[in-house]
């Protein structure tokens, strides 16, 4: 039997289908590219906008369409959040929300159904842990779930119902995984969740799990994926500084807003002033700390002098780069409902804006560092240079003749071009 599994949206995601990947493996299917032919299909979804939901039904359509007598199963985000939209789409088999979604080969062993079955179990406010097991080689950048769900509520987000209420993984359950992940050959474990930072195990918070991490034979850097500035623990920024700590310096924060009037719209928990000075202390620091920000434009109530402050807030301190989103209305969260909707051409425009400064500074952030040798992890190839990454997150490309996937080794960054940096080896260090 062959399976393919295809992911939409953020890391958190990326983890979660990497245990389906593991226990398909363990019940005997092949996996095949998404694309290919396949006997069950999972299309694990996101539902963080609007245009998230179109490339989810895009994309069950096209696996029906290739694969019409499959098994097909809708998991994740828009199966708790948009069942209805998904059911009308023919060929639906299952349709399985997010507390259950790991469950889903229970409910694929029942068979095909002339109608869609739907679960939608509700969230379980406990905390929780993983089965994952796997034999599969881990070579490249892994994903580790560390937590789940959000308690903060912002207007505009629908997460929180769509994951359920801020819960955290048992501390030993995840240390198993992460070994489990090294010795598969992971040299990189990625934290993720909806909300890392609020992460509490019997005490024990997110510094406690990088530092446990950092103690792993032969795993060489742990990153953090996303993290909400008011949930940062001073030892965090600690850790980065420390060259021989396995956390590398790079920080993911999301701003959403540089206006004081939209952030209260928007109920984030701090000011602009609060934030940027945070920006600026945790530069300071953290030498070559690179710092990067969601950026939210056109939410409503967005005047034209709050997406000013947000663009000069952006450019003005220490970012090297923004994921930028535009606005879009997410039904049963309280934006949707305000009177005060940015006309979605300005939406765009603003999202243009920021796009090209995004561009510019993540080129300005890598360009400070031609010249120096660095490290850097690679991954596999297709064909071309080999990509890999350095500690704080500097894209880099090498030519080389050798096989360098899932390799340390000492670069010197030669050439800023366009999304990479152009490398060469200057001696292998760890292989």
């Amino acid at each position: 039997m062959r399976a393919s599994v295809h992911t939409l949206g953020c890391r958190l995601n990326q983890s979660e289908s990497a245990i389906i990947h593991d226990r398909l493996r363990g019940d005997g299917y092949q996996l095949v590219p998404f694309g290919d032919t396949a006997d069950l299909g999972v299309i694990n979804t996101c539902t963080v906008t609007g245009q998230a939901d179109q490339k989810c039904r895009q994309a069950i359509r096209g696996f029906i369409r290739r694969n019409p007598e499959a098994f097909t199963a809708v998991v994740g985000c828009y199966s708790q959040m948009g069942y209805q939209a998904i059911a009308e789409i023919p060929g639906v088999d299952l349709i399985i929300g997010n507390q259950s979604k790991l469950a889903l080969l229970d409910y694929v062993k029942l068979g095909k159904n002339t109608a869609p079955l739907v679960i939608r179990d509700q969230f379980l406010r406990k905390d929780f842990t993983i089965e994952a097991d796997g034999d599969e080689a881990c070579s490249r950048r892994a994903n580790l779930k560390i937590q789940d769900g959000c308690d903060f509520m912002c207007s505009f987000c629908v997460i929180p119902f769509a994951r359920g209420r801020a819960r955290s993984r048992s501390f030993d359950n995840l240390l198993e995984e992460a070994r489990m992940l090294v010795q598969r050959g992971a040299r990189e474990l990625i934290l993720t969740g909806v909300n890392v930072g609020t992460y509490d195990d019997a005490g024990r918070d997110i510094v406690a799990i990088v530092d446990a991490l950092d103690a792993i034979e032969n795993l060489q850097r742990v990153r953090i994926s996303s993290i909400e500035p008011t949930t940062i623990p001073d030892g965090v920024l600690d850790r980065m500084r420390e060259t021989d700590h396995a956390l590398t310096p790079y920080l993911h924060v999301p701003m959403q807003s540089g206006s004081d009037h939209v952030l209260s719209i928007m109920k984030r928990r701090y000011t602009r002033g609060e934030l940027l000075d945070f920006i600026d202390a945790a530069a300071d620091h953290v030498p070559g700390l690179c710092i990067g920000t969601d950026i939210l434009v056109g939410s409503p109530g967005e005047r034209e002098e709050d997406f000013d402050a947000t663009y000069a807030a952006f450019r003005d301190h220490p970012f090297a780069y923004a994921h930028t989103f535009t606005y879009s209305p997410r039904e049963g969260t309280p934006a949707a409902s305000r009177p005060e909707q940015v006309p979605e051409w300005i939406r765009r425009r603003r999202n243009a804006a920021i796009r090209r400064l995004s561009a510019k500074k993540r080129a300005d952030y890598a360009r400070r560092f031609l010249g120096q040798t660095m490290m850097v992890l690679f991954e596999s190839r297709k064909n071309g240079p080999w990509p890999g990454y350095t500690a704080n997150y500097i894209r880099v490309a090498v030519a080389s003749d050798k096989n360098l996937e899932n390799q340390i080794h000492r670069v010197r960054l030669t050439q800023y071009c366009a999304d990479f940096v152009a490398a060469e080896l200057v001696d292998p260090c760890q292989s």
